[in-house]
Parts: C-alpha cells; structure tokens; sequence
C-alpha cells in the first residue's frame, strides 16, 4: 500500500522543546532552494552570521550555525578542542553536563566531573577549587540552561576564575539563548552552541555556535587531526568565511532560511522585550503552579523562565496527567529525565510558546484535570493566580 498524505495533529508544544514555530519561519522553510555556492545564498549566510552575533552578544568572526542539532553543537566544541590526555573540568548538575563529561571521555581527554544535586548550581569557587587541584586544564565546560532540572547556571564569574588558569570557557546555551541574556563576550565565553529548537522558535536540525579567537587559536594548533571530519571547524569555517567558501559538506539550505526568519522575529521584538516576555509569562505559570501544589524544583534566583521544572506531588500519577493533558487538550509538556522520571514535569515557555494565553490555557486543563481526580476542590485558582501576575505587569 503506497504512503498515505501525512498530516500532524495540531498540538500545544510546551515541553523542553521543540517550540512553536512562527508562520513566517514556515513559509521560509518552503521557500525555492539555491545552490550552497549561489552568491545569493552566500548573503543569506552573512545575515544569519550577523544576527547570531547579536543575540550571542559577541564581535566573535567565528559566528555559525552548525548542520545539526545542538547536540551536534556540544560534540563540535568537544572535539574540536579536546585530545588525548587533555583534561577538562565539566560542571555537572543534570543530564546535559553528564552528556558533556561522556563526550570529553569519548574523546581520550580527561573528564574532571564537579558535581552539584540536580537543580542546583556550580559555584565558581569550586571550580577554581579544581582549577588549582587539577593542574593544567585545557578547558572548563558548563551548562548554562539546564533543561533536565530547569536550573539557570550564572556564568558571571566563571569566566574570570578561567582566563586565570588559561582555561578556556565552554558553555551550553541550547536551552537559554534568545530567551535569557547569554553576553559572550561580557562574561568571557570561548565556546558557546545552542539549538533553533527552543527559543529561536526554528524546527531543530542547526546549532547557532561562536568561537573565540584563542579557541580558534587552539583548534588550529592541534598535534592531531579533529577525530570528526563532519564537525572539524577548522575546516567548516573556510565554508564560512568570505574570502574563501570551500566547500566542505552541502548545506540545510531550507533550514538556514528557516533560521535566517526566526532571526529577524527576534530583531524585530528586541531582546529587551524577548526576555521580559519569557519572565513575566514563567511567573504567571508558577504562580498559577504553585497553588496546584506543583513546587519549582530550583530555588529562587535559579530558575529558567523558559523552562520550568516542578516537583509532582507523589500521589498525582504525573504520567497518565501529561498523557491526558496530549489526548484530551492537545497540550505537550516533558516528564522528567534520570533521577528525576516520574517526579517532575519539566514545562516550556520558549521563544512562539511563551505567551499569556498558553499559560492560561495549561493552567485551565491542569485544573480540570485535577478537579476530576478529587486533588483540588475550588476551580479557577490557578487561573486567577496568574491572572494577578498579568494585572500586576499590566498595572
């Protein structure tokens, strides 16, 4: 039998990604293709390289968007950097600094692992802790957005304790950028990749990724040849550079399009008013949240505003919810990962999903949901506590 038309449901996505994708970007994606040569797609490129820069808040020349995911981001600034017997310090608190240390394994470096509990946050001082106990490190690798525990890692002074050492600063942006304040170049950051998946509000497929002058400066002084062809900068960025666009692999064309409108909705908002949406729209969630008796799993101060990570009270069967919450309201959100399945739900408010009406609407189903299994007596809580948040901004 021959492959039937597909058509998707239409579903609410607030989980830890992908988000909402803006009409504009679609239609972009739709879009005739070029050659990954043609002078004009060489301009699309510029522009992509010059809106990353933006939102990266850098001057880096090495400013990207990797032919993958932003897992494909993390192994390129891994492989790229790192060769046998290097050591690197990887700040781990969740899944992502655990997927960070395994790669820097992979690699025949040594994996200095500083750990902290999951939903919590790496002190500067411990790193520099094991800067000084660890003797030369290549390079200090942390995660900025958590989206395993929605815990918001400050880099502010982690940058500082690095150059001190010479350690170079690799950080993972995939969950923050365009939905937090990143300032590469503020907070010293050597490496940092993202995805288009989350708050840039693109399909996945690239990683928006920067280097440093004196990453670049180490990538290009290697003993030995990157151990990943695919991902080996060295060679990516003579595609990327103006004066000489060798050719290297064929480009997502249709993706960098994609991207390229995504970018320009964020221009068009401002990241002043990007980021302050994200954090008004994540206090109305927890609010509304909170009175449900879904506590935030990181404290004050440290949590995400584009994903939100709560504690699920043990007797609420939190898996059949979220199955009721994608049958019955056509509303996507995340269970928990590693330690943490079955005890939390992990809900995102990035980039086209971070809006009031999204957080009403979840806040609605979760109280029905919730009336009908007898764990909240009076309707309408959660929506008016949110709803105080609103009035309150709007005031």
């Amino acid at each position: 039998m021959p492959l039937q038309e597909f058509i998707p449901p239409r579903r609410l996505l607030l989980g830890p990604g992908p988000s909402l994708v803006h009409p504009r970007v679609l239609r972009a994606l739709s879009t005739p293709l070029l050659g990954h040569l043609d002078p004009v797609f060489l301009t699309v490129m510029n522009d992509i390289q010059s809106s990353l820069r933006m939102i990266f808040e850098t001057e880096h020349r090495f400013t990207i968007a990797i032919s993958g995911t932003g897992s494909a981001g993390m192994e390129a600034s891994i492989v790229n950097l790192v060769e046998p017997g290097d050591a690197v310090i990887v700040g781990i608190n969740g899944i992502f600094g655990t997927r960070l240390a395994s790669v820097v394994d992979r690699c025949g470096g040594k994996a200095i692992r500083l750990e902290a509990p999951w939903g919590e946050c790496i002190q500067p001082d411990a790193i520099e802790h094991a800067l000084v106990r660890s003797g030369p490190v290549k390079a200090v690798a942390i995660v900025h957005a958590e989206t395993s525990t929605g815990a918001w890692q400050p880099l502010e002074d982690i940058g500082a304790v690095c150059r001190r050492h010479d350690a170079l600063l690799v950080v993972d942006a995939v969950t923050s950028l365009g939905g937090v304040a990143v300032g590469v170049d503020r907070l010293g950051i050597d490496v940092c990749y993202s995805g288009t998946q989350k708050c840039l509000s693109c399909p996945p497929g690239l990683s928006p990724f920067t280097m440093s002058e004196r990453a670049l400066a180490v990538v290009k002084a290697r003993r030995l040849p990157c151990q990943s062809w695919y991902l080996d900068m060295g060679m990516i960025a003579e595609y990327w550079t103006e004066s000489s666009r060798a050719y290297h692999h064929t480009a997502p064309i249709s993706m960098l399009y994609g991207l390229r409108e995504a970018l320009r909705l964020i221009e068009e908002e401002g990241l002043p008013a990007r980021y302050k949406r994200h954090q008004i729209n994540s206090n109305a969630l927890l609010a509304g949240l909170e009175v449900l008796g879904l506590v935030p799993l990181p404290p004050a101060g440290r949590r995400l505003p584009m994903l939100n990570c709560v504690v699920v009270p043990a007797q609420i069967p939190e898996a059949d919810i979220r199955a009721r919450l994608l049958s019955q309201y056509g509303i996507d959100i995340g269970g928990g990962l590693g330690p943490l399945k079955g005890k939390v739900w992990r809900i995102g408010l990035m980039g086209e999903s971070s809006t009031e009406a999204n957080v009403l609407t979840l806040l609605n189903a979760l109280e029905a949901l919730f009336l009908e299994g007898g764990w909240l007596s009076t309707p309408g809580v959660a929506l008016q506590a949110a709803s105080r948040v609103y009035s309150h901004v709007s005031s």
